[in-house]
């Protein structure tokens, strides 16, 4: 394909090397005391490294070049830390690439990879019709889940810049049960107690002077996971205070952080317990209990149940 990319003029190039640390793509390496571009496939043509290049010998043209590759990039830049990983987030917003800055938000959740704190301002609030694709792909889709095939599609809904939408676990799949597959006992509703303690339990709509979080063990739930594990209120909910909510759907992710920091700072919580889905996507939850125990100031150690599709803990 025809794209822009960079051009390194041999004749001008002085092997100085100034322009390599302004690429932490990894695609220049000095090679024979000249700089050069080791891979179209790192190179996002952008041009970060055009002004750092005191001879000049650097500029932007356009070439048939193997297509950028946003997710093998970010397996180069993880490696770098995080100042790299934050400059590149800012670069790539910079430049008004949002598609490309979706894709490496979504390899740092899909790699349990910190999303380090970043200036976001110039991510498009909305498209035209209100609402903003999650990822990289086209608007309505997702990638698939590892191990099953097919795209999801993506239920859309206003939302501010939410780096836990764009999420693999979108994609439709059914699970037969084997004939002789062994069925949950079934009891009358009356002989069945719910481990509930208390209302509402929508993290939007909780109030973080409620009394029953003081001394509480806690329960920070994603919304899915009552409905996938069968033991959800015997093993995970019995005698704990429940906070629900979902990192892809849910709009204000930062005031989910800041109520959370309220209750921390409000009163003295004797355990976090965190019961989240498989999919990528719901290692936000995490992320919201880690920043929000930054916030506060606070340091406790956080238990993490994950639990698969099928309805088992993994």
């Amino acid at each position: 394909m025809k794209r822009k990319i960079i051009s390194i003029d041999e004749d001008k190039c002085t092997g100085c090397g100034e322009c390599i640390p302004d690429c932490p793509e990894g695609a220049l390496q000095l090679i024979d005391g000249k700089a050069r571009l080791v891979s179209d496939l790192f190179c996002d043509g952008l041009g970060a490294c055009i002004g750092t290049c005191p001879q000049g010998a650097i500029s932007v043209v356009e070439r048939e070049a193997v297509p950028y590759d946003e997710k093998a990039v970010m397996a180069t830049i993880a490696k770098q830390g995080t100042p790299v990983i934050r400059a590149h987030l800012e670069h790539l917003l910079g430049h008004g690439e949002k598609d490309l800055y979706d894709m490496a938000i979504e390899y740092l959740i899909e790699n349990t990879i910190p999303i380090p704190d970043h200036d976001n301002s110039a991510y498009p609030k909305k498209t035209a019709r209100g609402r903003q694709p999650a990822t990289g792909r086209p608007a309505g889709t997702c990638p698939p889940v590892a191990g099953r095939t097919g795209e999801g599609v993506c239920p859309a809904g206003p939302h501010t810049p939410n780096p836990f939408a764009g999420c693999p676990g979108s994609a439709p799949w059914s699970m037969p049960r084997e004939s002789g597959q062994r069925e949950m006992p079934r009891k009358p509703a009356g002989e069945t107690a719910s481990g509930l303690r208390q209302w509402p339990v929508q993290l939007t709509l909780q109030n973080p002077a409620a009394p029953y979080f003081e001394n509480a063990d806690l329960l920070v739930s994603a919304d899915c996971a009552p409905f996938a594990y069968p033991g959800f209120h015997d093993e995970l909910l019995r005698g704990r205070i429940l906070i629900i909510f979902c990192p892809k759907l849910d709009a204000d992710i930062d005031g989910y952080i800041e109520k959370l920091a309220e209750i921390f700072t409000r009163h003295t919580i004797r355990s976090i317990t965190i019961a989240r889905m498989e999919v990528p996507c719901c290692g936000g939850v995490r992320y919201v209990v880690e920043k929000a125990l930054g916030k506060a100031g606070k340091k406790m150690p956080v238990e993490e149940k994950t639990i698969s599709i099928q309805g088992g803990i993994v």
